[in-house]
């Protein structure tokens, strides 16, 4: 006979799911990341009493575990030696601290709402928490766009690990949680790389690869914990040491819906974490305005470096963010008596309209680029770095077009979806035919837009792995549209039909 006892625990856990599903659905079709609807739907139960319970702060911490560890994979250490991303983080975190700072203590000094008990230590402290972008956002709406192993996404990425080096430094100190001599230990991660990569050669790509990736940055998280070191950084570096293994691309792939179904849990918590209030809705609201000082800094550096504007321009949008480490940077100084209270739940809501903003113009970007770009090109430098110069190119991800260089053909870098990139077919152009093969549904609507901007009168080929993005590509411009799952049996039938090696019967 079954045991139903589990459903009277399992149904407020089922609650929230369903809420959250309805909340993210609603969120698609206004055309937001459904992140936003999670963060509602958190917001709405705690007004019907409901908290955080331990299965969903468990999907919770999974969730950013992860999450830093798919990072880890995709990570380029080499771009942190790159002074458009050492020198604009550090330059950027020092001046936001004390604009941001000495601003919110001179408003204090006026003694509106919440500020009124605010000294300058305290103003200091929300600065700090206000300074970081969200690796959680940022990351998921990069991977929705198919744009992680862009420039402009490589850089926002790193940009943002830097960030989180700088908040995990501070939780360290902040929660006297000292390494222990045991973590010299973890220095033996350096030569048992070895065997991590001769346990990835022979798993496959099954389930043993997915359930690897999860003992991986589980494993790591524990491990860095026991040594007293922050687990979710154990979780990053393990994915960073097996980060240069061929397998470790299709890892990522492997573990994204996991990734995702857990993340879940992160952005319903933050929605729980208290009762918002008219005061701190209008203070909330006020700091959202204040992402406009962070993202006019981060352009004029990263442009300052010598990055051309659209990087600058998209790079920016996608850190015009608060973090969620910011949320956790308060709630350890209200923990420790350093900051009032209330200020968590201040900083919960702003990060969450600045989450909202942040959708709506990453969803733009593009057309906000291309609408502006005489001003935008107006600070860009006459000098470039060599990989963000305008070029014909045909893939976005520099790693897959050195290896096609690398086997004889014809391939340069270079983002399909730029504006600036089209502006190099002329009008009297000589192309007859554009084949688009992009992994994202959005990338190849993006390109196709560009395309009807400069007036190509060719055929497009494009390539869809579901009916409806068929008749979305046809309905945006593509002359013929190919299913990949489809026209893999044809063309398997026209390869072995034309395969020497091969006889079948007639």
């Amino acid at each position: 006979m079954m045991d139903f006892a589990w459903i009277a625990v399992g149904f407020g856990e089922v609650a929230w799911l369903a809420l959250a599903f309805v909340m993210g659905f609603g969120a698609r079709l206004l055309g937001l990341p459904p992140l936003v609807g999670f963060l509602a739907a958190g917001f709405l139960l705690h007004t019907q009493g409901v908290t955080s319970g331990a299965i969903l702060q468990t999907v919770a911490d999974l969730g950013i575990t992860l999450l830093l560890f798919t990072v880890g994979l995709k990570l380029n250490l080499g771009m942190l030696a790159r002074p458009q991303v050492w020198a604009v983080t550090s330059i950027h975190m020092v001046i936001i601290v004390g604009l941001l700072g000495f601003g919110l203590y001179g408003v204090a000094a006026l003694g509106s709402l919440a500020f009124l008990d605010l000294d300058l230590s305290q103003s200091l402290l929300l600065a700090f928490a206000l300074s970081f972008s969200s690796t959680v956002f940022v990351v998921k709406v990069l991977e929705d766009r198919g744009e992680v192993t862009s420039l402009h996404g490589r850089i926002a990425i790193v940009i943002l690990l830097m960030q989180d080096i700088a908040a995990v430094a501070f939780l360290a100190i902040a929660t006297d949680k000292v390494p222990s001599l045991w973590a010299l230990g973890l220095l033996l991660l350096i030569p048992l790389r070895p065997l991590f990569d001769f346990v990835f050669k022979r798993i496959g790509y099954g389930e043993l690869l997915v359930l690897y990736g999860f003992l991986l940055a589980l494993g790591g998280a524990e491990l860095f914990e026991w040594v007293g070191v922050k687990g979710d950084l154990g979780a990053l570096i393990l994915g960073v040491t097996i980060a240069s293994h061929p397998k470790s691309e299709e890892m990522a792939k492997a573990m994204l819906g996991f990734k995702d179904l857990f993340l879940l849990g992160f952005f319903v918590s933050i929605g729980l974490s208290g009762q918002p209030s008219l005061d701190t809705l209008v203070i909330a609201a006020l700091l959202t305005l204040l992402v406009c000082v962070k993202s006019v800094l981060f352009f004029g550096l990263l442009a300052h470096f010598k990055l051309r504007a659209r990087t600058a321009f998209l790079t920016t949008l996608e850190l015009s963010n608060y973090s969620e480490f910011g949320l956790i940077v308060v709630a350890i100084g209200a923990a420790n008596g350093w900051i009032g209270q209330q200020w968590l739940m201040i900083i919960a809501l702003a990060l969450s309209f600045s989450f909202v903003v942040a959708a709506a113009l990453s969803k733009s970007s593009y057309a906000i680029y291309n609408r502006h770009r005489p001003l935008w090109q107006k600070f860009q430098r006459a000098v470039l770095i060599n990989d963000d110069k305008l070029v014909i190119g045909v893939d976005i991800d520099p790693v897959t077009a050195h290896n096609q260089q690398a086997s004889g053909r014809d391939v340069i870098r270079g983002d399909p979806s730029d504006a600036d990139f089209w502006d190099r077919v002329p009008a009297s152009h000589t192309l007859k035919l554009v084949m688009l093969a992009l992994p994202k549904q959005s990338t190849n609507m993006a390109v196709l837009e560009r395309l009807r901007e400069v007036r190509f009168d060719g055929q497009i080929a494009a390539t869809a792995r579901f009916t409806d993005e068929e008749a979305a590509l046809k309905k945006a411009g593509a002359t013929t549209v190919f299913n990949m799952y489809r026209e893999a049996g044809a063309g398997f039938v026209a390869h072995i039909d034309n395969d020497p090696a091969i006889h079948l019967p007639r």
